[in-house]
């Protein structure tokens, strides 16, 4: 299993990245860090000050709208809690292969998948990263299911993270001019996944990529980084980083919120998600950006390999995942009139789900085979 892992190659002393991982240059340049400057939203002003409400929600409309990426401070999550969520994976990630073993699958329907290069028969290339996927919601694990290692700390990083998910889609529906309960009574909220990663120094990091370029086929994701970086958005044909801030989480718009009326039933366990790890995944709803009809934008993202590391991430999806349903979604009535007329068709979860695992290249969004 180990040699199999990108850790594994880097434990065994490579100096040399293997040819399955180098990317294939995409032509655009990285912007000077002083052109751009992703958003920071300070979202306890709501709860401090109710009369910025609306200032807030002018924010992250723009945000969402301009980069599909912000990042969220004071959000109620306890650095404590953050710290120990980054250490949890990093435990269990530096045990020895033996101890890891158990959790090493590329079946998906398992509640925890540990596994590594998951999309090398579907895409150009492998990620320079090792992944888990735990899925929490909506029927939670029994903990004795998850690894000892970090098992407490994603147990209560998955509650607090999902009240900030609720809280976001309410200042989402307010940015769209709906009820504030609106994509929360769609049940955005109600599925959740974790994808913990690890990202071990590489020898040739202008070889590969951490992650390659692709967008969200979820809701929202919440991602919590460390302090090395490398995440970077694509604005105006320009990579631009999303530097790490101390106690910040990133939020990213999926494609669904892009374009559907609303989300799908859940399983009733969401270990039954077909194939999610084949579908290159960093920020799951069925697309914001369908739902909302391209008021609200998924942003193109990868995360770069770098010689420092090992670099850790805990991205939090909201999904409903890929179910056998055949129930139809498209843009949100609300917003659609003889001006704004709907871009996109409806599809079902399960539709959309299996046309982006066909994709071999997901630099270029899935939606776009789903206009009108």
């Amino acid at each position: 299993m180990n040699v199999f892992c990108a850790s594994g190659l880097v434990d065994a002393g490579i100096t040399k990245v293997p040819r399955i991982f180098y990317s294939p240059p995409d032509g655009f340049d990285r912007a000077p860090a002083d052109d751009f400057d992703i958003p920071l939203i300070d979202i306890d002003a709501v709860e401090k000050n109710p009369s910025l409400r609306g200032s807030v929600v002018d924010r992250v409309r723009d945000a969402s709208g301009k980069w599909g990426f912000f990042q969220v401070v004071n959000h109620g999550i306890p650095g404590s809690v953050l710290e120990e969520t980054l250490e949890g994976v990093r435990r269990f990630y530096e045990q020895d292969a033996e101890a890891k073993k158990q959790w090493y699958t590329r079946d998906s329907l398992k509640t925890v998948v540990y596994n590594s290069c998951y999309n090398l028969y579907a895409a150009e290339s492998a990620d320079w990263r090792d992944t888990t996927y735990i899925c929490m919601a909506p029927t939670p694990p029994n903990p004795e299911d998850l690894p000892l290692e970090c098992r407490d700390i994603i147990i209560e990083y998955s509650k607090q993270v999902t009240k900030l998910g609720r809280f976001i889609f309410e200042l989402l529906s307010e940015a769209l001019n709906l009820n504030p309960n609106h994509l929360n009574d769609i049940g955005c909220a109600d599925g959740l996944g974790l994808l913990c990663h690890y990202y071990p120094p590489c020898p040739e990091p202008e070889l590969t990529l951490g992650a390659s370029t692709h967008t969200d086929i979820d809701f929202l994701t919440v991602l919590l980084q460390d302090h090395i970086g490398g995440l970077q958005v694509l604005c105006d044909n320009q990579w631009v980083d999303i530097p790490p801030v101390p106690g910040a989480l990133v939020v990213n718009i999926g494609d669904l919120l892009q374009a559907s009326e609303t989300t799908v039933a859940l399983m009733n366990r969401c270990k039954k998600i077909v194939s999610l790890l084949v579908l290159n995944l960093l920020v799951v709803l069925f697309n914001i950006q369908l739902v909302s009809n391209d008021k609200f934008k998924s942003g193109q993202h990868r995360v770069l390999a770098s010689p420092a590391g090992p670099r850790l991430s805990v991205a939090c999806f909201f999904t409903t995942g890929m179910i056998p349903s055949t129930k139809m979604y498209g843009p949100i009535k609300e917003l659609l009139s003889d001006d704004n007329p709907p871009k996109y068709r409806e599809t079902s979860v399960r539709e959309y789900s299996l046309h982006y695992n066909t994709k071999k290249d997901h630099a270029a969004s899935a939606l776009l085979d789903f206009l009108v």
